[in-house]
């Protein structure tokens, strides 16, 4: 096993691993801190990809930024207080059974697909192919993310405005 491939099933044990305490913490601060790991875990996977901007942009932004404006919703929100309170969920086996589902559908694609082996070179991932990239074909993409980014933001200020 080459070190590329033990750095790969390293990071992704890691970003899987806290995707996973994200998803299953009864506390929602455990969950957000717990996202840290998972988007460093992605860093990596883009560093071995060569993909050099977009892993610093995923530490600026996500692990950075994202992280921090999510501890800030929920200590807004009376979701920060400590608080216990008892929440049911009846659409858990639900839930459960739509991932498992998922999940066997996909390695079923993954293990039946004839994946081409062929060598070639990856795409030069410079920031202006990026910008291109946004500015162009991933345009509606990309102005879509900020519209919902911008609606997150206006419903945790109404969420945290106090009543009068």
């Amino acid at each position: 096993m080459t070190g590329e491939a033990l750095a790969f099933y390293v990071l992704a044990a890691l970003t899987l691993a806290s995707g996973l305490v994200v998803v299953t913490s009864p506390n929602i601060v455990h969950s957000a801190v717990a996202l840290v790991p998972s988007f460093l875990g992605v860093t990596g996977l883009y560093v071995l990809l060569n993909a050099e901007f977009l892993a610093g942009i995923q530490i600026l932004i996500y692990a950075g930024a994202i992280t921090v404006l999510i501890l800030f919703v929920i200590m807004l929100t009376e979701g920060g207080t400590g608080m216990r309170a008892r929440q049911r969920n009846e659409q858990g086996p639900i839930g459960a059974a739509v991932a498992a589902a998922m999940a066997v559908l996909l390695i079923t694609v993954a293990t039946h697909t004839a994946w081409p082996r062929g060598a070639g070179t990856l795409p030069a991932y410079t920031t202006a192919a990026i910008g291109r990239s946004f500015l162009g074909a991933n345009i509606l993409v990309f102005e879509g993310t900020s519209i919902v980014l911008l609606v997150s933001l206006i419903g945790a200020i109404i969420i945290a405005r106090k009543e009068e």
